[in-house]
């Protein structure tokens, strides 16, 4: 079924994207405070055609007015799951095959558009100040940085996220196309 409320589809710049189906990439947001982050991520969940969605911690997960106010109904679609045990989760994709990168800003942190992952790829995402725990955070196979020029040093956790998952979206299509 066609969706007519998306006319991207229609133009001629969508053809490289069409046939991408889903992105190999989950996401697991570890101790997100706020459910308007939630649900950004819901929604950018569902732009890229994401996976899934693990919730750990305290971070909330639907139904909430919040995370549906930003969402919009993707936390309808998107495929999530609460995550009572991160560690463990992490053990399980690691299983499957899965590259596990943590975006944080650490001393071997590599550049996000250096980053070369290995898909499918879960990414990490922490609490908004604190950022990652230190036991999920060493439990990453690859520690990523986005580039910040500005005085800040750091994006919030769902900003980040957009950048984060569009730039892995351009990497996989990037390597299915050829």
């Amino acid at each position: 079924m066609e969706d007519e409320r998306i006319p991207y589809r229609a133009t001629e710049a969508a053809a490289s994207w069409s046939g991408i189906g889903k992105l190999p990439v989950s996401v697991l947001l570890e101790n997100v405070r706020s459910l308007y982050n939630v649900g950004a991520f819901f929604r950018t969940a569902d732009a890229v055609s994401l996976e899934k969605l693990y919730l750990a911690g305290i971070t909330g997960y639907p139904p909430q007015k919040m995370i549906a106010k930003t969402a919009l109904g993707a936390e309808k679609t998107v495929p999530w799951e609460r995550a009572a045990d991160a560690r463990g989760l992490i053990s399980v994709l690691r299983a499957r095959n899965y590259d596990i990168a943590a975006i944080e800003t650490s001393l071997h942190a590599v550049d996000l558009f250096d980053w070369q992952p290995r898909f499918p790829v879960c990414v990490l995402f922490g609490h908004e100040t604190d950022g990652l725990t230190p036991g999920l955070a060493a439990l990453a196979d690859t520690h990523v940085r986005i580039p910040m020029l500005g005085r800040k040093h750091s994006l919030n956790v769902a900003t980040a996220g957009g950048v984060v998952l569009y730039e892995l979206l351009r990497k996989y299509r990037d390597r299915t196309s050829t």
